[in-house]
C-alpha cells in the first residue's frame, strides 16, 4: 500500500494544529528550529519601522544591507510563509503574529495578473495561514489569486505565460511548475475543474518540451504565438542553454511530485523519480549534498553552492518517498533528504543568531549570469528549508 503521509499532512485544504518539537528530536534538528525561530523574529524586529510599501526581505545587498521588495515581487510570500512554518515547528505565538502581519500586507495581490509567481506569493503565505490560523477571508483570497493566475493561461498555447519581458514570444520557465499547486487546491476547494485542467495542461506540455533525455531541464522554453510551437529552448539564470541549472532541477522534482499528489498520474511520478535520480547521482561528492549553482558550471569545485536548490530538493524527496513502492529507493530518498538537512543545519550553512541579517541559511545563488544574489541568503531557501524540516519532523514523529 502506498504511504499517504503527505497527502494528509501537506494537502493545504487540511487545517492542522501547531505543536512544538517533542522530546526525542536530534540535537541538530532542535538547534536548527531554535535558530530559525530566533532569526525570523530578529529580522522582524530589525524591519519593524520599514514602510509597508517595500517591507519584504528578499536577500542582502553587496554592502550588507537588506534587499527589500514590495508586494509585487515574486519572493514576497516567502518571509511570511517561513514564519508560519517556523511557528508550526516551534509553537511560538510571536511568529504567528508576525506571520499574519506580513501575510495581510499581500491581500491586494489576489487581483494581480502581472506575475506568474502569484502561487509562490499567495500560497506560501495565505495557504499556510489557512492551515494554521485561518481567518474568514483567507480562502476567498486564495481563490481570487487562482483566478489571477489563470488569466495568464493561453488556451491556444496550452501554458501559463511566465514572463512579460525579454525578446521571447511566449516564455515559460521551469519555475512555473511550483505555482500549479495553488490551482490544484482551488479546484478541490471550489469543485471547479477549470483550475485543475489548466494545471494539468501546463504540466503536460512542460514535461513534453522542457526536459532532455537525462531529465535535466531547460530553464526557458519559448513558444510561437498563436501556433504554440516551440521556438527556442535555453536558459536565463543557468550557465548555458544546454546546462543543468541546479534550482531548475529542484523545481522540476518538486513540481512533478506535487502534481502526482493531486492527480495520481503515474507519468508525473516517473518524471519525478528520473529527475531525483539525476540530482542524487550528480552531487558534489559522497558526503556533500549541496549542489553547485549549475551542475555544469565551468569552475567546479570552486563554483558557488546553492543552498536554495538543496532545500527545495530535500522537501521534494520527503514527499516523493511517500509515493515510492520500492523500499530501497524510498529509504534512499529519506536518507538523501536527511543528509541535505543535516548539512544545511551545520555551521557551514546555518547562520548564527543575530547574524546574516536574520536570514536562516547562508550560501545561495539567485542569478549567477547576472551577478545578482551570488553567495547570499535568499528568503526562498529559508522557506523550503523549513518546509523540509516540518516534513522530516512528521516523518520521524518527533
Amino acid at each position: 500500500m502506498k504511504r499517504k503521509l503527505y497527502v494528509a499532512v501537506w494537502g493545504m485544504s487540511l487545517l492542522t494544529a501547531c505543536s512544538a518539537p517533542k522530546t526525542g528530536a536530534p540535537e541538530w534538528f532542535e538547534n536548527a528550529v531554535k535558530t530559525s525561530d530566533h532569526q525570523l523574529l530578529y529580522m522582524a524586529e530589525q524591519l519593524k519601522d520599514v514602510p509597508d510599501t517595500a517591507c519584504f526581505p528578499r536577500s542582502t545587498k553587496a554592502d550588507g544591507s537588506y534587499r527589500l521588495e514590495n508586494a509585487k515581487d515574486w519572493t514576497s510570500g516567502f518571509y511570511p510563509g517561513s514564519m508560519w512554518l517556523a511557528y508550526e515547528l516551534s509553537g511560538d505565538e510571536a511568529l504567528a503574529k508576525e506571520a499574519r502581519r506580513y501575510t495581510d500586507r499581500l491581500e491586494d495581490i489576489q487581483y494581480y495578473t502581472g506575475n506568474h509567481d502569484i502561487g509562490f506569493m499567495m500560497y506560501c503565505s495565505y495557504g499556510n495561514a489557512l492551515r494554521l490560523k485561518p481567518e474568514p477571508k483567507d480562502k476567498e483570497i486564495l481563490i481570487n489569486s487562482s483566478e489571477s493566475l489563470c488569466a495568464r493561461f493561453s488556451p491556444e498555447i496550452g501554458l501559463i505565460r511566465s514572463w512579460d519581458f525579454g525578446d521571447w514570444s511566449y516564455p515559460v520557465i521551469i519555475d512555473n511548475m511550483m505555482n500549479l499547486e495553488m490551482l490544484f487546491w482551488a479546484s478541490e476547494q471550489t469543485g471547479n475543474s477549470k483550475y485543475r485542467d489548466i494545471a494539468i495542461a501546463h504540466a503536460d506540455k512542460t514535461l513534453k518540451n522542457h526536459f532532455r533525455e537525462n531529465m535535466t531541464s531547460y530553464h526557458v522554453v519559448s513558444y510561437s504565438v498563436p501556433s504554440g510551437k516551440v521556438e527556442s529552448k535555453g536558459t536565463f539564470q543557468g550557465y548555458a542553454d544546454s546546462s543543468a541549472w541546479a534550482r531548475g532541477q529542484a523545481w522540476g522534482v518538486y513540481g512533478y511530485t506535487m502534481c502526482y499528489r493531486f492527480t495520481k498520474n503515474s507519468v508525473y511520478l516517473e518524471a519525478a523519480h528520473k529527475i531525483a535520480r539525476f540530482i542524487m547521482e550528480n552531487r558534489p561528492s559522497g558526503n556533500d549534498y549541496i549542489p553547485y549553482w549549475d551542475y555544469d558550471a565551468p569552475d567546479i569545485p570552486n563554483a558557488p553552492r546553492d543552498a536554495s536548490a538543496a532545500a527545495v530538493t530535500a522537501s521534494a524527496l520527503l514527499e516523493l518517498y511517500a509515493y515510492t513502492e520500492d523500499q530501497s529507493l524510498s529509504d534512499a530518498y529519506i536518507e538523501y533528504a536527511e543528509n541535505i538537512l543535516k548539512q544545511l543545519s551545520s555551521p557551514d550553512y546555518l547562520a548564527k543568531e543575530n547574524e546574516n541579517k536574520g536570514f536562516i541559511l547562508m550560501h545561495s545563488v539567485g542569478s549567477f549570469p547576472h551577478d545578482s544574489e551570488v553567495d547570499v541568503p535568499l528568503n526562498y531557501a529559508d522557506y523550503y528549508y523549513l518546509e523540509a524540516m516540518k516534513r522530516y519532523k512528521d516523518l520521524k514523529k518527533f
